[in-house]
C-alpha cells in the first residue's frame, strides 16, 4: 500500500503550489487558490432577491406614506364617494322602479 506520509506530498495543482519568499526559503502552501475573502461581489439571482425582500426587518412603528398623482386621486376620491353614499328607501325603490325604454 503506499505510504501517503508528510514526506511524499506531491506538489503541483492540487498538492500545493511552492514559491520562494523574500529570504530565499522554499515554502509550499496548501489550497493556494481558494478564495477566502467572503466580501466579494457576486450576483444575486432571483431566489436571493425573493428571500431578502419577505425576509426583511419590518419596523411595524413606522408611518406609511402613499403619493398619488392627481388622476389618481381624482379616481380615489369617487370611489370613495361612490362607498360613503347616503342610501335611502327614496333612492332604492327609484332605482328598481325606473322606467325602461327599448
Amino acid at each position: 500500500m503506499a505510504d501517503l506520509g508528510e514526506e511524499n506530498k506531491i506538489s503541483g495543482v492540487f498538492g500545493g503550489i511552492e514559491f520562494e519568499n523574500s529570504e530565499g526559503s522554499q515554502e509550499t502552501v496548501q489550497q493556494a487558490g481558494t478564495i477566502r475573502n467572503k466580501d466579494l461581489p457576486v450576483k444575486q439571482g432571483f431566489w436571493g432577491k425573493f428571500k431578502a425582500f419577505w425576509l426583511q426587518d419590518i419596523d411595524w412603528n413606522r408611518e406609511i406614506n402613499v403619493e398619488l398623482t392627481p388622476y389618481q386621486q381624482k379616481v380615489e376620491d369617487e370611489i370613495n364617494e361612490f362607498l360613503h353614499q347616503e342610501i335611502t328607501w327614496g333612492k332604492v325603490h327609484d332605482f328598481l322602479f325606473q322606467e325602461i325604454k327599448f
